[in-house]
């Protein structure tokens, strides 16, 4: 059974900055998956953040251009977000993703408040 885990969520004051982390395990070739952190406001639809391909292309939400930066370690199963320069609306609900063909799977989410 494929498990992604998030961490890293947590307070953080407009303007501040905050890594997530997924981990992946109980499969294998994660370094061919393309991963993604999504996110969902409340009483607002998922949306795609960032993706990052096996060959380290990268793809971004508009608004975060500039602010967030994904990244992957291949050897250790795990895909980071930097998130800088965060702002109130980057207030979420953060999910981490992975995609290979038809394979889909989905951390159990982290929340990331920016409040002061």
């Amino acid at each position: 059974q494929v498990q992604l885990v998030e961490s890293g969520g947590g307070l953080v004051q407009p303007g501040g900055s905050l890594r997530l982390s997924c981990a992946a395990s109980g499969g294998s070739m994660f370094n061919i998956y393309v991963m993604g952190w999504y996110r969902q406001a409340s009483g607002k639809q998922r949306e795609l953040v960032a993706t990052i391909t096996s060959g380290g292309s990268t793809n971004y939400l508009n608004s975060v251009k500039g602010r967030f930066t994904i990244s992957r370690d291949n050897a250790k199963n795990t895909v980071y977000l930097q998130m800088d320069s965060l702002k109130p609306e980057d207030t979420a609900v953060y999910y981490c993703n992975a995609k290979l063909l038809v394979y889909d799977y989905w951390g159990q989410g982290t929340q990331v408040t920016v409040s002061s």
